[in-house]
């Protein structure tokens, strides 16, 4: 069937297929038409749910690939889409080759990720899938070429996954790509009691803001997620407390920029960090996510007492970009240098042997050789022992991609050089020895070890032991390497159960009512069924009436008379014409 809809719809009610007949087209059609006369079978044929008519094309039983790029802010929506189609009954599945359709989650930082988000659709396409795309390069510029055609779903509607699937699915193309507003307001994004499928049931990632205060010239997510929108403080807690409910031992705070929260709601970070702390269970932990310097300069005293809290990893993430003031006021980062010092050499002195990560640009426009020498004194001097290392990529639409821009070449080795100095120097030789309290929570890439963290947020592989995972416990320091220490648990020491309540399973579906645990199959009772009177593929689109258990606000009285209405308007569609066949 071909794309139905190219232009960015408010609501999929708008969609119409392109082989949809037009009101004035239904009258001549009928006076063209002749019935057929169908010879009936004595014995009466009885169709079964499960045997469908081989033409039509039930939503809710297909596999989904979900594929995901870029930071932990789109990890978080990923696993809630991923949530709300196992929960309307759909099969999540690792296994791109056997999957329907691939929902492709994608990141426009740089370059290189919309480039494997690009060859993905590609590769889609020549295996006959269906394709859903999601993430901020679709939300930051649609109507790009290899995007036509295509459905969308944009970051802040990911509470209506499942009706794009499910046009998708039909054969319609749907783009639902606009803000959520409460009275003109913009809110944070879809709402944080979605069902979820986490890709680690041990650890919960709350976005506590979406968008950010600033403008920097080289930032293209800037142009998705948009201005700064924060969550209420009740909501981010009574999500924390959801979690530690079902197992979650560890939760990430996530946003573009968590030191900006509050500001557009009356509150900041700090009251957010404290009200949080107070619902921790003993033994879990808390990780505070990436904040650029301007924000946390205004609350440097309280961020050190939160981050000295046992139940918080003494760990920030906080980008300098570059250690060149007029390549700051270039990229409009809006501090400068000594911004950036102030708040290291701060935290330094009052939380000891925390954990300082930071992000660089090499090759930004405008950037000489001595801006570059400037940012390779600051490496020197702090050894950042978490550098992230980025060659700039001038993104289309930004303002720094019509800048006279660096040489690849000169890019390149700057990016070598800075890269070198990072590997010169070791960060863990000296703790080799300690006896560190760590949390298990994951399994290294190669999987021979388990991954627990410190209170520092510094790497620990210990024994594949799985009596370990979900446990805090003690180690001693045996090893070291460049991003991990090695740990062996020691004998006599307390090991304690950091969940409150057993994990749920990997795949298994968090934030589910007990209305939908007790369906047969979760969510299925939800679907529109399709009507014994009217053949499947004359349907109304089922998501018309729809509306899923977290999209409720009226009750199941008001899905009653909605779904009562809409089938009234079916069978009088019916018998003003569709039962004659074309």
């Amino acid at each position: 069937m071909p794309a139905a809809c190219e232009s960015v719809l408010e609501d999929i009610e708008d969609i119409v297929s392109a082989e949809d007949l037009k009101p004035h087209d239904r009258q001549f059609v009928r006076r063209n038409v002749f019935p057929k006369v169908r010879k009936r079978n004595s014995q009466k044929i009885v169709q079964t749910d499960d045997e469908p008519p081989s033409d039509s094309i039930i939503p809710g039983v297909q596999k989904i690939w979900i594929r995901t790029w870029g930071c932990s802010h789109n990890n978080s929506d990923g696993e809630y889409m991923a949530g709300q189609l196992a929960a309307y009954g759909y099969k999540i599945t690792d296994n791109s080759a056997e999957a329907d359709l691939w929902l492709l989650n994608s990141c426009t930082v740089k370059n290189p990720a919309e480039d494997h988000f690009r060859n993905s659709i590609k590769k889609a396409q020549e295996g006959k899938k269906k394709v859903v795309l999601a993430g901020c390069v679709p939300q930051a510029q649609p109507r790009q070429e290899y995007l036509k055609g295509l459905s969308i779903i944009g970051v802040q509607q990911i509470d209506r996954v499942v009706e794009v699937v499910e046009e998708t699915i039909k054969g319609h193309s749907v783009r639902l790509l606009g803000q959520k507003k409460d009275n003109g307001k913009r809110l944070g994004g879809a709402r944080l009691d979605l069902p979820k499928i986490r890709k680690n049931p041990l650890i919960e990632i709350i976005s506590i803001n979406t968008g950010c205060l600033n403008a920097c010239t080289y930032c293209k997510t800037k142009h998705a997620r948009g201005d700064l929108a924060s969550y209420p403080i009740e909501e981010l807690v009574d999500r924390a407390k959801q979690s530690f409910q079902e197992g979650v031992c560890e939760i990430w705070l996530t946003s573009e920029d968590t030191g900006a929260y509050g500001r557009d709601i009356g509150t900041d970070l700090p009251t957010l960090l404290w009200k949080l702390v107070e619902v921790i269970p003993e033994g879990a932990m808390l990780r505070l996510g990436m904040t650029n310097p301007p924000y946390i300069l205004e609350h440097l005293e309280e961020m050190a007492k939160i981050l000295n809290h046992p139940r918080v990893y003494a760990f920030l993430h906080i980008p300098v970009q570059s250690a060149s003031d007029s390549v700051l006021m270039d990229m409009k980062r809006e501090y400068c240098v000594a911004d950036f010092r102030q708040v290291v050499d701060f935290l330094k002195e009052k939380v000891p042997g925390i954990t300082i990560a930071t992000d660089i640009i090499c090759g930004f426009p405008g950037e000489t050789d001595e801006d570059f020498q400037e940012t390779m004194k600051l490496v020197e001097l702090y050894r950042f022992p978490s550098l992230f290392i980025n060659q700039f990529y001038p993104r289309p639409g930004t303002p720094a991609a019509k800048m006279p821009q660096v040489p690849a070449a000169v890019k390149k080795q700057r990016t070598k050089d800075l890269s070198q100095l990072f590997h010169s120097y070791n960060p863990y030789d000296h703790k080799v020895g300690e006896r560190q309290r760590v949390l298990v929570t994951e399994e290294s890439f190669d999987s021979n070890y388990y991954v627990a963290h410190n209170p520092f947020y510094e790497q620990v592989l210990v024994p594949k032991d799985p009596l370990l995972m979900g446990k805090m416990v003690e180690v001693n320091i045996y090893e070291a390497g460049k991003h991990f220490m090695k740990g062996q648990p020691v004998s006599d020491a307390r090991v304690h159960t950091a969940s409150i309540r057993r994990p749920l399973a990997k795949g298994e579906v968090s934030g589910l009512t007990e209305e939908f645990r007790r369906s047969p199959q979760n969510g299925t009772n939800w679907k529109a069924q399709p009507s014994a009177e009217i053949p499947v593929k004359t349907q109304l689109s089922s998501c018309m009436a729809l509306q899923l258990p977290w999209q409720q606000e009226g009750g199941g009285l008001k899905i009653l008379s909605v779904s009562l209405a809409l089938l009234a308007v079916l069978v009088m569609f019916y018998y003003g014409g569709m039962k004659t066949e074309l």
